[in-house]
């Protein structure tokens, strides 16, 4: 018996580190396309795309009546909060200059919306410009009747940037 078991465990263990290398299986739900949002979905897509235009152009006063006071920002090199992030932008510190973005979903519930965006971002941080790809996830929630952005992340992607030369 002491002998079975131990065949059997030597037997499993070089399977072990083939199980680990595996490919994760492709995600079972794909990414809608634009003719199958909701109207809902489809205004808090637009409201981010226009977010990023205001922060293209540094208009900050748009973007506070956006952020949630208590919003939170996470980026590569620390998280923060409102006042902070449009300081940032208004300095010139980190300018979101163009947003290139290749995939985008959202899913709402109830008064809460989550934005997930596959994006190449051209952004001037200090006096370098570079292009990222990122993986963008921003929270809206409904206050009143208007949508207000309470969280954003970016996290990096491992790909290589689609969106020309001067990749990071």
């Amino acid at each position: 018996m002491r002998t079975l078991a131990i065949g059997l465990t030597s037997s499993l263990l070089p399977m072990q580190p083939s199980f680990a290398q595996q490919t994760p299986a492709p995600p079972t739900e794909t990414i809608k396309t634009a003719t199958t949002h909701t109207p809902t979905e489809q205004q808090i897509i637009d409201l981010s795309k226009t977010k990023w235009d205001w922060m293209a152009d540094k208009k900050v006063d748009s973007l506070a009546a956006l952020f949630d006071d208590r919003a939170m920002f996470t980026h590569m090199g620390g998280t923060w909060g409102k006042t902070q992030e449009l300081a940032t932008i208004k300095s010139g510190g980190i300018w979101y200059k163009k947003a290139s973005i290749y995939a985008v979903d959202v899913r709402v519930f109830g008064n809460t919306a989550i934005v997930l965006e596959d994006m190449d971002l051209e952004a001037v941080v200090g006096a370098r410009t570079v292009t990222t790809g990122f993986m963008v996830t921003e929270v809206y929630t409904k206050q009143s009747r208007n949508w207000r952005l309470a969280q954003l992340t970016f996290s990096r992607l491992l790909r290589p940037a689609k969106a020309g030369a001067g990749s990071d």
